[in-house]
This record gives C-alpha cells, structure tokens and sequence, in this order.
C-alpha cells in the first residue's frame, strides 16, 4: 500500500528528488513576508512597527 503525504510532505519529497535545495531559502522568505502581511492584516499595527524600522 502507498503511503499518504500531504502537499508538504510531497514538496519535500521533490525536493530531496530532484535535488534543488535551493528553493528552500525562497519558500522560507517567502512564508516570512507572507506572516508579515498576514500579521500586519490582522494586528492591525502591532508588527507595523518592524516594518517600518526596517525598510
């Protein structure tokens, strides 16, 4: 019998496949800004202020 995976476990899989290990950093920044949007959505202010020290 197959064993199940989930999207995740399936990108992974790809991953260690095809050896581009390089897409790891881009999927990580990617979920960062992506918090950082959602957070700032939400909060309504309350990470605003690393955005804007940042940037």
């Amino acid at each position: 019998m197959a064993k199940r995976r989930g999207i995740i476990g399936e990108f992974f899989l790809f991953i260690k496949e095809h050896k581009s290990y390089w897409l790891v950093p881009l999927i990580v920044i990617f979920l960062i800004f992506a918090a950082l949007i959602v957070l700032t959505n939400i909060g309504g202010g309350a990470i605003s202020w690393l955005m804007y020290t940042t940037w």
